[in-house]
């Protein structure tokens, strides 16, 4: 871990906190011995090295979202490039040939973020939602039959990425033809704003958010002349009553929309998909109690959601001088809020590091964050996985590691935490 240091896995538990290198890929693959060590030595710390203030205790977290006005999440500016560093020019040049970014809800504070919330939440309504459990049920089975057959899979390619792709698509009203490409455009947001792409990766993402900008559009202009029932339809028509003025949105705020939804909507939900499986097969006593328990297939997406903390960090973005826990912050210092160590935290959790698929307060995880930016896709996410969760395991008969083939490595993002792969065997 932390290669460029000079620590190693030993060193993490003992080793000055200024030595680990906390941006480094390969510390990311088990940040939890750190993290641990971060809630009982420095709960809020700032690191001399890059100058972020890490918050990674449960209360603290919770202090910190509940005061947005001095906690921005206007930090779209600040790593637009991927890292803490200026944009690249090259990269610059790549965007200019795109839209401008405008700011919705994610890199937003109120009262932009409310307003625009609000429009894209008619996406993601209980009614709408719960209307889809039947449909949700069909994708799940669909694309089980593609490879039950075979008694073995890559099980996040073959399901746990499709599954929230096939409805996010579905829902935008853009064909299923063209979701590889959702994919990789999802990926490039996310490491644009992850924080450890090199220049080459930058680029790279740069072109694709064009390309990406460019097809959706394509497909607002096509919504627009031609009103459909879908998420994208419902946007361009939405009257955005921005004070006391009525018109709708211009592209800048449907792209910026639309690519929150499309990110919302995929990566968290297959990581935790997967994660899911992971922690049953790894946990042979827990799957035995949900298999002889299945009403406590909520509760385990919940454990599940904490154990993994698919959003793992999130920057915010100090707008005054003030102090968190009595630790002094100042005006435009970067804090990144760890979500990933406040849902480990022993404070919170009794026996925070083992997975328990009947644990009491397992919802009170900060997975989707919390205060108002609580993620807007939770809704749809809990309802995805409590659909998908009991068909594989009714299906996928005593799932196991394949053999040899899994390195079970996790992607190398600061924001986003998921393993990269899961291969499984299962009785046919």
């Amino acid at each position: 871990m932390a290669a460029d240091t000079g620590t190693t896995a030993k060193d993490i538990r003992s080793c000055p906190l200024h030595e680990i290198n906390w941006f480094d890929g390969e510390f990311l693959q088990d940040p939890f011995p750190a993290y641990a060590r971060l809630r009982h030595e420095a709960p809020v710390w700032r690191d001399p090295n890059s100058g972020v203030v890490f918050v990674s205790d449960y209360a603290h977290i919770i202090e910190v979202n509940s005061q947005p006005r001095i906690f921005s999440n206007k930090f779209g500016e600040r790593l637009r490039s991927g890292s803490v560093n200026a944009m690249d020019p090259e990269e610059l040049k790549i965007l200019m040939q795109g839209i401008p970014v405008v700011d919705t809800m994610l890199t937003a504070d109120p009262p932009r973020h409310t307003r625009y919330r609000k429009l894209a939440m008619k996406a993601f309504t209980m009614k709408r939602v719960d209307g889809m459990e039947a449909y949700i049920a069909k994708v799940c089975n669909d694309l089980i039959d593609s490879f039950i057959d075979q008694g073995k899979c890559e099980f996040k390619s073959a399901f746990a990425a499709h599954v929230p792709m096939t409805v996010i698509a579905d829902s935008l009203g853009v064909p299923r033809s063209d979701m590889d490409i959702f994919r990789k455009w999802s990926d490039a947001f996310i490491d644009q704003l992850g924080g450890l792409a090199d220049r080459d990766r930058r680029l790279e993402c740069a072109r694709l958010i064009v390309e990406f900008q460019k097809y959706f559009i394509d497909k607002i202009e096509e919504k627009r002349k031609n009103p459909t029932d879908d998420v994208i339809s419902d946007l361009v028509h939405a009257d955005l009553a921005e004070e006391g003025d009525h018109r709708t949105m211009d592209h800048g705020e449907l792209i910026s929309i639309i690519q929150q939804l499309l990110v919302a909507g995929n990566e968290t939900t297959a990581h935790t998909l997967t994660a899911g499986l992971f922690y049953l097969i790894q946990n042979p006593d827990q799957k035995a109690k949900l298999e002889a328990h299945p009403e406590l297939i909520p509760n385990f997406v919940e454990e599940t959601l904490r154990m993994l903390s698919p959003t793992n960090n999130m920057w915010r973005v100090v707008t005054e001088d003030t102090s968190i826990g009595g630790v002094p912050v100042k005006a435009n210092d970067l804090v990144l809020v760890r979500y990933g160590s406040a849902n480990r935290d022993e404070a919170k959790f009794t026996d925070a590091t083992m997975f328990h698929v009947d644990r009491g307060n397992a919802k009170e995880h900060l997975a989707f964050g919390a205060g108002i930016h609580h993620c807007i896709g939770a809704y749809l996410a809990r309802k995805e996985m409590q659909m998908a969760f009991p068909i594989v395991l009714e299906r996928l008969k005593n799932p196991r590691f394949a053999k040899g083939l899994n390195s079970f490595r996790y992607s190398p993002n600061i924001l986003m935490r998921g393993v990269l792969e899961l291969h499984i065997e299962f009785d046919r």
